[in-house]
C-alpha cells in the first residue's frame, strides 16, 4: 500500500465528541502501543482496532509520514515513519452513525549537539558574583536534560534544561553565577550537558564545552602607601619608598613611581602578598620649587595611585668666622654667624640676645677660660610652613702662661718613711708646660707623679718650677717625712720570747703524743687478755 501524508483537517470538536461518546452498543477503539520512546526520526508500527460489529471504518490521524502495513474486519496496522518531535497519533472509527477515538504519546529523543560557554572576563575580583553562561543545542527530551558547571572535574552546580514554551528554539541559555575567590585563580571552567536515558534503559549521554581558565584578583581598601619626607634639599639623596600590602596576586602587580611626570628608575619588590618599589633621587638645582610624585599600582584591569607634593628647598648651613682660630690671652676675638638664601641666625653662642637677622657678631676678650671654647651658631629657614634649622660650631684656641694653683698642686705635704707616695703637682696652660721641683738647700729633684718608697732623706722645701713659650711659674712645696728612732734591745727580746713559746708548744704536742700512744698499749694487752681466757678450757 502506497505511503500518505495525513490529512490533519478532521475537525477537533469531531475528536472530542468521539473521544466522549462510544459508538454503537459500546463499540471502543484502541490504539497501540500507547507510548513509544523513540530518535528523532525514528519509526515506529501503531495497531488500532474496534469493537464495533456495524459498518465500520477505521483510520489513523498523524502529521508523519505513515503506511498501511496489513488489516482486518476491525483493525489496522500502521507504520510512522520520520518522526522529528513529541506527537499524539489518533485512532478513530466511524461505527454506524457513531465516532470513537483513542490517542497514543509518541516520545522523541535526541542526543545534544553541542555546548558552548560564553568566554570568562580577562580578570574577576575576588567577593564579587561572576556570571557564567552556557548556550545548549539539541537535545531532547528537555526533562531529562540538564547542564552541569564543572570547575576542574568538581561539580559547581547543576540545573534542569526546562522547555520554555515561550521560547521553545534552540539555542538554550542556561546561566550559573559563582562568588569569585582566591582559590578559583587560574582555575578551569566547562560546561557538559547531560542527556539522561536511563530510565528507558538507554543510558547516559553527554558533551561538554570548551574550557575557559578564570584569573581572579583581590585589592585591599587602601591605597598604596608613600614613605618619604614632603621635603626635599638640594645637593641630597633622597630614597622615596611606596608600598602596598594585602593584594592578591601579588606576582601580577606592578608599581612604580613618578616624580614630576617622570617615571623614575627603581628596584620593585613582589612577595606573598605585598609589593613594594624603591628609588634613589638625587635632588639638583634643576628641580622645580614643587614636584607631584606618584606611586601607581597595576593590577588586573584595576589601577590604585596616590600622590604627594614635594617642594624642593636650597638651604646652606650658617657661616660661622672667627677672626682668629688661635689667640694670645688677652687679645680680641670676633665671632661672626652669617646666614644666606633667606635663612635667618636665631641663636649665636656669647652674642646677646635679639631678633633674628640674616647677620650676628660680636668680640670678646680671650682669657685662658676660653680656650677650647666651642661657638655655637643657629640658622632658620621656613619652608611650606615648616621651619628647618641647620647649625655650625667653631673651636677658640687661647694661648697662655703656666698655672701652677694650690688645688693641683699642694703647698704642704706629710708623709711616713717606708709608704709609698705618687706626688701630684699638674701645672696647667697653653702650650703644656714643663714641670720640675727641686730641694732649695741642695738641688735633688723631687719625682712628680711617680710612686716611690719615701725615706727621711727626702725631708726639706722644694720650688717647683713651670715653665713653657709663654712664662713661668714658681711654687714652693714642703714635704715632711715622719719616722722613728730603732730599739735594738726590744727586738730582740719579743725574739726571744716567741722562740721560748715555740719551744714550750713542742714539748707539750710531744708529751700529748707519747700519753696517747700508752694508752692505745694498754687497751690492746688488755683486749688480748680477755681473749686468752675466753678460749681457755673449763676447769
Amino acid at each position: 500500500m502506497a505511503s500518505t501524508r495525513a490529512k490533519p483537517t478532521l475537525p477537533l470538536l469531531l475528536v472530542l465528541v468521539a473521544v466522549v461518546i462510544p459508538g454503537p452498543g459500546d463499540a471502543q477503539v484502541s490504539i497501540y502501543p500507547r507510548e513509544a520512546f523513540l530518535p528523532r526520526g525514528g519509526s515506529v508500527q501503531v495497531n488500532c482496532s474496534s469493537s464495533c460489529n456495524e459498518r465500520l471504518y477505521l483510520g489513523l490521524e498523524t502529521q508523519w509520514l505513515k503506511d498501511e502495513l496489513e488489516s482486518g474486519p476491525n483493525w489496522k496496522l500502521f507504520k510512522l515513519s520520520d518522526i522529528g518531535e513529541d506527537s499524539s497519533p489518533l485512532c478513530f472509527e466511524n461505527c454506524g452513525t457513531m465516532q470513537s477515538s483513542a490517542s497514543a504519546t509518541i516520545t522523541v529523543y535526541s542526543i545534544p549537539e553541542r555546548v558552548e560557554m560564553d568566554p570568562l572576563p580577562t580578570w574577576q575580583q575576588v567577593g564579587k558574583n561572576l556570571t557564567l553562561r552556557c548556550r545548549v543545542y539539541g537535545g531532547a527530551p528537555r526533562t531529562q536534560l540538564s547542564t552541569v558547571l564543572l570547575r576542574g572535574e568538581e561539580t559547581l552546580s547543576r540545573q534542569p534544561v526546562d522547555e520554555d514554551p515561550k521560547d521553545p528554539k534552540d539555542p538554550k541559555n542556561i546561566t550559573f553565577t559563582v562568588l569569585a575567590s582566591r582559590d578559583d585563580d587560574r582555575a578551569n571552567f566547562s560546561c557538559l550537558i547531560e542527556l539522561d536515558l536511563r530510565p528507558q534503559g538507554l543510558g547516559l549521554f553527554s558533551n561538554v564545552s570548551e574550557v575557559w581558565q578564570l584569573r581572579t584578583f583581590d585589592l585591599p581598601g587602601t591605597i598604596p602607601k608613600l614613605d618619604t619626607p614632603d621635603l626635599l634639599e638640594v645637593g641630597t639623596q633622597q630614597k622615596l619608598f611606596c608600598s602596598l600590602e594585602d593584594l592578591f596576586p601579588a606576582s601580577e602587580a606592578r608599581i612604580y613611581l613618578e616624580l614630576g611626570g617622570r617615571m623614575l628608575t627603581q628596584e620593585s619588590t613582589n612577595s606573598r602578598d605585598s609589593v613594594s618599589t624603591t628609588a634613589l633621587v638625587e635632588v639638583t638645582e634643576e628641580f622645580d620649587r614643587t614636584l607631584p610624585l606618584r606611586c601607581v599600582l597595576e593590577l588586573a584591569d584595576q589601577i590604585l595611585e596616590t600622590q604627594r607634593i614635594l617642594t624642593i628647598y636650597n638651604f646652606s648651613a650658617p657661616v660661622l668666622t672667627l677672626s682668629q682660630l688661635e689667640v694670645s690671652e688677652g687679645n680680641q676675638v670676633t665671632v661672626k654667624c652669617e646666614a644666606h638664601g633667606g635663612a635667618q641666625v636665631v641663636l649665636l653662642s656669647g652674642a646677646p640676645p635679639g631678633p633674628p637677622t640674616p647677620q650676628v657678631q660680636f668680640t670678646l676678650n680671650a682669657s685662658s677660660e676660653d680656650h677650647k671654647r666651642l661657638f655655637f651658631c643657629s640658622a632658620s629657614l621656613e619652608v611650606a610652613g615648616k621651619f628647618l634649622s641647620k647649625n655650625q660650631t667653631l673651636e677658640l684656641y687661647v694661648l697662655y702662661g703656666p698655672r701652677l694653683d694650690e688645688k693641683d698642686c699642694l703647698g704642704n705635704w706629710t708623709w711616713h718613711e717606708g709608704s709609698q707616695q705618687n706626688l701630684k703637682c699638674q701645672a696647667w696652660g697653653n702650650p703644656s708646660p714643663k714641670l720640675t721641683c727641686r730641694r732649695k738647700t741642695d738641688g735633688a729633684l723631687l719625682p712628680v707623679g711617680m710612686v716611690k718608697s719615701v725615706k727621711r732623706e727626702m725631708n726639706g722645701t722644694y720650688e717647683c718650677h713651670a715653665f713653657s713659650s709663654h712664662g713661668n711659674v714658681t711654687r714652693d712645696v714642703y714635704l715632711t717625712v715622719l719616722y722613728h728612732p730603732q730599739n735594738k734591745l726590744a727586738i730582740i727580746i719579743v725574739v726571744a720570747v716567741l722562740f721560748t713559746l715555740s719551744l714550750v708548744f713542742v714539748a707539750i704536742y710531744v708529751y700529748n703524743q707519747q700519753r696517747k700512744i700508752r694508752i692505745y698499749k694498754l687497751q690492746k694487752a688488755q683486749e688480748e687478755a680477755m681473749r686468752l681466757k675466753v678460749q681457755a678450757p673449763p676447769p
